[in-house]
């Protein structure tokens, strides 16, 4: 901003009476401070979820087994405890101005209530599973019926947890939950045994029915909910749609077109993440096309470099012209359809 504006230009602002004599250094003083706080911003939001994603793995793997031999009531006690002094920590640093790492180190103390309901369960007798099928990290790594109240107290303490601190990242474990919960509750549906099929199908579903509760949320909230929500609902859509298995040409050929349309909403509503997940999905049905279809063809690795010089080009259009662009797709649609869209976000 300071580059391109000086205080002899506000001054000179002031002299036209367009600025307040004093209204010139004050709005100096704001923008020299922007960039500076954009860009410790930006580093410290990589510390701060590093640091989350560190906690999470520790409480979610790496130290799930030595507690297992410590005996479930060592368990309860030091989860707990995990996530008590998480959530106070979380909002002392709310009460000093630190929005960020307030809501980061609240998302980790709703990711660790399914390990306290998990020791719960087993010291009560109600973990409905065998010893064969108790270890805690399964949660994550396979989903299956027994975890259903792990699951339901995970989104109580998420939604709890966004009244006391009102955090967009907390959206992520919630989500992660509510996924899991469309996986078990599929399962009772459907019937055990529940198939990679069935989930990849549930999973796809999902993610689409989270896509549109955002897109819903999306600009009518005053934090930025729905980029969280977004993320978790294309995670889940991208994946379950490509881990499907079309069993032909024109299957595959729509999974791309698919792509392309996520790459559309990410012009549309103009967001990233979109854009991130449609170009991974063109650029394994372009692998695909090299690895199978034109295996023997010299031509190919040619016209596919052309497309990803192409790609590289439209998006430096994009970012020269993203407001007219973005508009100009908005207004080549239907009326009733553009006006639930969400406002555009810089």
């Amino acid at each position: 901003m300071t580059d391109r504006f000086d205080a002899k230009d506000l001054a000179r602002a002031v002299q036209a009476g367009i600025l307040q004599p004093g209204q010139d250094q004050a709005l100096l003083a704001f923008l020299r401070q922007q960039p500076a706080q954009r860009g410790s911003f930006q580093l410290a939001h990589v510390a701060f979820y590093f640091g989350a994603m560190l906690i999470m793995a520790a409480m979610g793997w790496l130290l799930t087994e030595a507690w297992m031999r410590i005996g479930d009531w060592a368990l309860l006690l030091i989860a707990s405890l995990y996530f008590l002094l998480l959530t106070l920590f979380a909002v002392n640093l709310q009460r000093r101005e630190q929005p960020v790492a307030a809501g980061v180190l609240a998302a980790v103390a709703v990711s660790i209530v399914p390990l306290v309901v998990f020791a719960i369960e087993r010291l009560a007798g109600w973990w409905p599973l065998d010893d064969a099928q108790a270890d805690y990290h399964q949660y994550y790594t396979y989903v299956q019926g027994g975890w259903l109240a792990m699951e339901a107290a995970t989104v109580l303490a998420g939604l709890l947890m966004l009244r006391v601190i009102p955090y967009p990242f907390i959206v992520m474990p919630i989500a992660v939950a509510l996924w899991f919960m469309s996986m078990d509750l599929s399962e009772w549906f459907f019937g055990s045994p529940f198939s990679w099929e069935q989930r990849r199908e549930v999973s796809l579903w999902f993610g689409l029915g989270l896509l549109v509760v955002f897109l819903v949320v999306d600009g009518r909230t005053r934090d930025d909910y729905a980029r969280w929500g977004y993320l978790a609902g294309l995670a889940a859509l991208w994946g379950g749609l490509t881990l499907m298995d079309s069993g032909s040409e024109l299957g595959k050929a729509l999974y791309c077109l698919i792509n392309i349309a996520l790459m559309g909403m990410a012009v549309l509503l103009r967001r990233p993440v979109f854009m991130v997940f449609g170009a991974l999905g063109v650029a394994a049905y372009l692998g695909y096309l090299s690895y199978e279809v034109f295996a023997d063809s010299l031509l190919f690795p040619v016209v596919v470099t052309l497309i990803g010089l192409g790609v590289i080009g439209l998006g430096l259009v994009y970012q020269k012209r993203r407001e007219r662009l973005s508009q100009a797709l908005r207004n080549g649609l239907p009326q009733w359809l553009r006006s639930t869209l969400p406002a555009l976000r810089d």
